[in-house]
């Protein structure tokens, strides 16, 4: 069964951090770029990070650049989201998704048509 698997997800308090992960299973990730997205209760999903299949191009939304790290091990098939410095507009529950379009420097856009692949999802919340 292909799928992709995130965890790391919980409760932090303001200035705490967490590392996402997200797992592959039944393909190969390295074939992919991926992206992670979230969402919060009753807003749109938006997109977070992006980061190339080999891991030399990443992409960062602005209200997360400087406090959030997108990285990958191909060799452990799974990406990983380092997020530091987390403040309550952060709570939402975050996606991780894989696009397979592109060449491996590609870093896809956040456009849902872009990708063939998503988890389902693992909550973060931030608060004291």
């Amino acid at each position: 069964q292909l799928q992709l698997v995130e965890s790391g997800g919980g409760l932090v308090q303001p200035g705490g951090s967490l590392r996402l992960s997200c797992a592959a299973s039944g393909f190969t990730l390295e074939a992919y770029a991926i992206s992670w997205f979230r969402q919060a209760p009753g807003k749109e999903r938006e997109g977070v990070s992006s980061i190339s299949r080999r891991g030399t191009n990443t992409n960062y939304a602005d209200s997360v650049k400087g406090r959030f790290t997108i990285s990958r091990d191909n060799a452990k098939n799974t990406v990983y989201l380092q997020m530091n410095n987390l403040k309550p507009e952060d709570t939402a529950v975050y996606y991780c998704a894989a696009s397979p379009y592109g060449s491996i420097w590609y870093v896809p856009r956040f456009l849902s048509s872009e990708y063939t692949y998503w988890g389902q999802g693992t909550q973060v919340t931030v608060s004291s």
